[in-house]
């Protein structure tokens, strides 16, 4: 018996109020039953019906003062459980992959955690000369550039209260000093990624770019990691901060993030 198209077994009314939702996209808030009934070539009849049916599931809500519909709470939740699905890790290895193909130095994918970096993924350089891997370990935010593209977008007093008191020098390139930090992190804003230069581990460069969900929240951070000896400033202003750059905004876009 010949196996039938999945097209053959779609249903009509399911499909319909498919189609009535995807009508509430980009600007379009609110819609009327006559509007509706327009856009989707139904009768007035049958646009309430599916109304009706997806108001009582929480998938779509009536203004009562316009007497329009809008998007329910159950559609935002099943956007929030596609996006917890999909994962940010998940998203982030193929583009992880991606980084190292092209510039052929150690990607990372990490996530701030109460004043501190931690680093969730990674794909490592072939080259025998690399960053020793961090994955799963804590660093300080204040002095790793994953860490700074989170501090950047904080305010002063969100800042003051994560990092500790007195600020640790790792290196003779850690800034210690709360002002110059600031300064550096209104930097960190203007341009959009951040740079640590030898401020946590001496010998190692790396630049680290913000990663959004589709709320606009910094979610995470992408970076790419060398030693000083390979990444220079011309390397890193003519091919890692673009490559940076451009990861980052690709893999918010994937978590749904929009300009």
């Amino acid at each position: 018996m010949a196996r039938k198209e999945k097209s053959e077994y779609i249903i009509q009314a399911v499909s319909h109020a498919l189609d009535l939702l995807e009508q509430f996209h980009d600007d379009v808030d609110e819609l009327g039953v006559t509007e509706l009934s327009k856009r989707l070539k139904l009768h007035k009849n049958n646009v309430f019906r599916l109304l009706a049916t997806l108001e009582s599931r929480g998938y779509i809500e009536q203004n009562k003062a316009t007497e329009n519909y809008r998007l329910g709470l159950k559609a935002l939740e099943l956007g929030q459980t596609f996006i917890k699905q999909m994962g940010l890790l998940r998203q982030a290895k193929p583009i992880l992959e991606k980084i190292v193909e092209r510039c052929n130095e150690t990607a990372y994918v990490a996530i701030f955690k109460e004043g501190y970096i931690v680093y969730l993924d990674v794909v490592e350089t072939t080259l025998t000369v690399r960053v020793v891997s961090r994955v799963g370990s804590r660093m300080p935010a204040y002095c790793t550039a994953a860490g700074k593209v989170h501090l950047a977008f904080m305010s002063d007093e969100e800042i003051d209260g994560l990092l500790p008191r007195t600020l640790k020098s790792y290196t003779a390139n850690t800034l210690t000093d709360r002002d110059k930090l600031r300064a550096q992190l209104r930097d960190v804003a203007a341009k959009g990624y951040a740079l640590d230069d030898e401020e946590l581990d001496l010998g190692v460069r790396c630049v680290a770019a913000p990663i959004r969900d589709y709320t606009r929240r910094i979610v995470g951070a992408i970076s790419v990691s060398g030693p000083s000896m390979r990444i220079d400033d011309k390397r890193i202003d003519e091919e890692i901060v673009p490559l940076v750059l451009e990861a980052a905004e690709e893999l918010s876009s994937r978590l749904g993030f929009h300009k």
